[in-house]
């Protein structure tokens, strides 16, 4: 049975050995992995051709007779200020993952910080009120490897604005979270708000 630790206690929780259980699929999270990643990139880079470049209407000189190549306008690549041969345009470069693919990888990172006894829990009621100082000595007294991915909920703001000015910690919600950032931490944090939400992601 899968369990997790409950920061600032003695307690811990059983998980979900369906969830955090597994046997991670290395394929399945590379593609997945590959996938978030090119969706965050923009796909604007951009240069003009000569069909885009302004001015060169006419001829630079005349056809014959001047000993030099017969050029019919300046915008052409091998000119200064010309066009560029071939030049980039935007494009998207999205890679589908089928949802129950993505599930399958999400549940196979999710298992692989539990297998490794680098997942915990944490309270939303131990920060009633911001405090970096008591987000810094739970860290450290849970002594795992940085950097941290922490996952809480959009009302756990105490707990937010308590991790968030931590070295080498991430901030995450249940609704944002990927896979390619479970893989990035050495550790993962969840409230315990958050676990259900992350659980409804994984399945």
């Amino acid at each position: 049975m899968a369990s997790a630790p409950v920061l600032g206690t003695s307690d811990s929780r059983d998980l979900d050995d369906e969830l955090f259980g597994v046997e991670a699929n290395p394929h399945l999270l590379h593609e997945t992995v590959r996938a978030e990643l090119n969706a965050a990139r923009a796909g604007t880079r951009a240069a003009k051709s000569r069909g885009f470049v302004s001015g060169g209407r006419s001829k630079p000189w005349r056809q014959k007779g001047t000993g030099r190549a017969r050029a019919g306008t300046v915008r052409a690549p091998q000119f200064t200020g010309g066009g560029v041969a071939f030049p980039p345009s935007p494009r998207s470069f999205a890679v589908k993952v089928n949802r129950k693919a993505r599930r399958a990888a999400l549940r196979g990172a999710l298992s692989a910080h539990s297998g490794r006894e680098s997942l915990g829990l944490i309270g939303g009621e131990a920060f009633t009120t911001p405090s970096t100082s008591a987000a810094s000595a739970a860290v450290a007294d849970w002594g795992r490897e940085l950097p941290l991915l922490v996952v809480a909920t959009e009302d756990e703001e105490a707990l937010i604005k308590s991790f968030r000015n931590l070295e080498r910690v991430v901030i995450t919600l249940p609704s944002e979270l990927e896979v390619s950032s479970v893989l990035w931490a050495r550790s993962l944090l969840i409230s315990e708000a958050a676990l259900p939400l992350v659980e409804a992601r994984a399945r």
